[in-house]
């Protein structure tokens, strides 16, 4: 897999702006699942949203954040980009707290520096490549269907479950499958720099980015639509990086440029500081 005009400086700066305008989009989703309901109470048909004209503009908006997060593939790595929109988690709690009229509290915004922090910490210190490597048919076949079959168990078993338990399992099956769209697209992004349009289409991974994309929505709607944000949204910034860090490190090849124990040690903190930090914040009501 070659690369093309790598520029951490510039993938982190669509990636800023892709968690931004992500943050923007989830708030508003979620406030159009949610009217009328009480924290208790699931949205029974969360599909049904799609008949709203505002439910497609905040779709139109996903659709801006997404373009911002491929200009970010485009110039740097997965282990670049996700850190950083995990980010958007952050944004969320802010713009939330703006949209109720509210201040943040001590522990939320010590958090959210937490979460800041630690993320600035591994772009620095970790300082991620691209990988050139190709993965063979079978380790992606492998991987896709370890996914398919972990998030099929994680559905079933949010079957029949209370709503908060629902938008938690629904926001991890979320969170994974958009782990494997950032995937996806990376691919697809570095075929279409490489070839251009002829390029991309002709590459498997740009199919299954748009199934991906397709059934990542459909998901979000029934993890909004069960419950709070405080439920979904953190799980889903877990799990997207991980699984995303890990097919990045995995399939793609891609390394960061830490050699001494002390570095590991440091980026291992950082990485530990992230899990931490945002499941402080899921334990706080976002929405």
């Amino acid at each position: 897999m070659a690369v093309h005009n790598h520029s951490n400086v510039l993938a982190v700066t669509f990636a800023l702006a892709s968690a931004l305008t992500i943050a923007v989009g989830t708030v508003w989703r979620h406030h159009i699942l949610r009217t009328g309901l009480s924290h208790t109470e699931a949205n029974a048909s969360p599909l049904g949203s799609l008949r709203s004209a505002q439910w497609w503009a905040s779709l139109c908006l996903a659709f801006v954040a997404y373009g911002l997060q491929a200009l970010a593939l485009g110039f740097g790595s997965l282990l670049v980009v996700q850190p950083i929109l995990v980010l958007s988690l952050m944004f969320t709690l802010v713009l939330s707290a703006r949209v109720e009229r509210r201040r943040m509290d001590t522990g939320e915004a010590l958090w959210a520096l937490a979460l800041t922090a630690c993320v600035g910490v591994v772009i620095v210190l970790g300082r991620p490549v691209p990988g050139q490597r190709v993965a063979a048919w079978w380790e992606w076949a492998a991987a896709i269907a370890v996914g398919a079959i972990a998030c099929a168990l994680v559905v079933a078993a949010a079957y029949r479950r209370p709503p908060y338990a629902q938008a938690l399992l629904y926001g991890i099956v979320c969170g994974a499958v958009f782990g494997y769209l950032a995937v996806f697209s990376k691919v697809a992004v570095d075929a279409f720099a490489a070839g251009g349009l002829p390029a991309l289409v002709s590459t498997w991974q740009f199919w299954a980015m748009l199934a991906a994309s397709v059934l990542g929505t459909a998901v979000q709607q029934y993890a909004f639509g069960a419950g709070v944000l405080s439920a979904s949204l953190p799980a889903m910034k877990i799990v997207e990086p991980l699984i995303a860090l890990t097919l990045g490190l995995t399939i793609l090849g891609e390394s960061l440029q830490v050699n001494t124990v002390a570095e590991w040690a440091v980026m291992g903190a950082s990485i530990s500081g992230m899990l931490v930090a945002t499941g402080m914040l899921a334990r706080r009501p976002v929405a």
